[in-house]
């Protein structure tokens, strides 16, 4: 049986997940806004680009809920973008409105779907799709880790000169400045990266992915990154509808793990068909643990601030 997705959110960020999605073959997909015509246009765009592709899914735009209605998979990019000068945190309070509606009417038409949240402040707005939809917390992820990750996979082939697909790194907890890119656990086809790289140099490294985002946003001037955040929402659905049990850093519901509760907060987790199988847990440092614990802090008063 054919599977569903729908990208709720015609932005860059969504346009770029849905041609993905149907690139790697996922499934049919219905792209949603608010904005009359734009789902409508875009979709048809890259509905006709599937000869070229060789792809037979469908595309459809549509401002209608009820097209997303027997989805497996709901991405919600819908948001606002940050502009220069901004903060993730300064899209909050604007943000929970719509992604609280955005959930509200997914959950309405696909009650069995797997939320994926791109929308920033990612760990607040998934936290917020959490709370609206009373899903359990295997079927509500947040899109972080993954691109953060692969931003510092980049940056690391580049200065050590590299295929990126052979770097071994990931990063761990909010999707923000005090997100932990983890030095210790890097490697490149198991050579630790400090045995390639300086003390300086991997400082250098660790804090561009930490500011990985707003060094678009200061180039774009009137947007953020899209390419990759895009692309990284499909990477997650992909592992879930084809059930492949990826290793992926995602945003899940801690319960306990690692010492943490109650919060989102980007982990390696297993994704499968249902979602979150499991989180990978793993000893700490000390010093891992105050920078995780950092994140904790951060990501907590984002969910105050949601007032769910």
């Amino acid at each position: 049986m054919r599977k569903k997705i729908t990208v709720i959110g015609a932005g860059n960020v969504g346009a770029t997940a849905a041609h993905w999605a149907v690139v790697r073959g996922l499934g049919d997909v219905v792209l949603l806004d608010v904005v009359e015509g734009v789902p409508q246009g875009k979709a048809l765009d890259l509905w006709q680009s599937g000869p070229v592709e060789n792809f037979s899914w469908s595309v459809k735009g549509s401002n209608d809920y009820a097209d997303s209605a027997g989805s497996d998979i709901v991405i919600i990019t819908a948001g606002l973008a940050r502009k220069p000068g901004m903060s993730r945190d300064d899209l909050l309070a604007k943000n929970v409105a719509i992604v609280k509606t955005c959930t509200e009417e997914a959950v309405k038409h696909s009650p069995d779907c797997v939320l994926i949240v791109v929308t920033n402040p990612i760990d607040a707005m998934v936290y917020t799709s959490f709370k609206v939809s009373g899903f359990p917390r295997n079927r509500v992820i947040g899109m972080a880790g993954v691109l953060d990750s692969a931003r510092y996979r980049t940056f690391l082939a580049g200065a050590i000169g590299v295929a990126p697909m052979d770097v071994n790194a990931m990063v761990m907890g909010i999707h923000g400045d005090n997100m932990l890119p983890l030095v210790r656990l890097a490697n490149v086809a198991g050579v630790p990266i400090t045995d390639l790289l300086s003390e300086d140099q991997i400082k250098e490294i660790v804090k561009r992915t930490q500011m990985g985002g707003i060094e678009i946003v200061n180039h774009l001037k009137t947007g953020s990154a899209f390419y990759s955040p895009g692309l990284s929402a499909i990477e997650m659905a992909e592992a879930i509808v084809k059930d492949t049990k990826r290793v992926l850093p995602c945003a899940a519901y801690l319960e306990g793990e690692f010492g943490i509760s109650g919060c989102f907060l980007g982990v390696p987790v297993v994704l499968g068909d249902k979602g979150v199988e499991r989180i990978i847990e793993f000893t700490l440092t000390d010093e891992e643990k105050a920078a995780l614990n950092e994140s904790v802090a951060a990501v907590q008063n984002q969910m105050a601030a949601t007032g769910l």
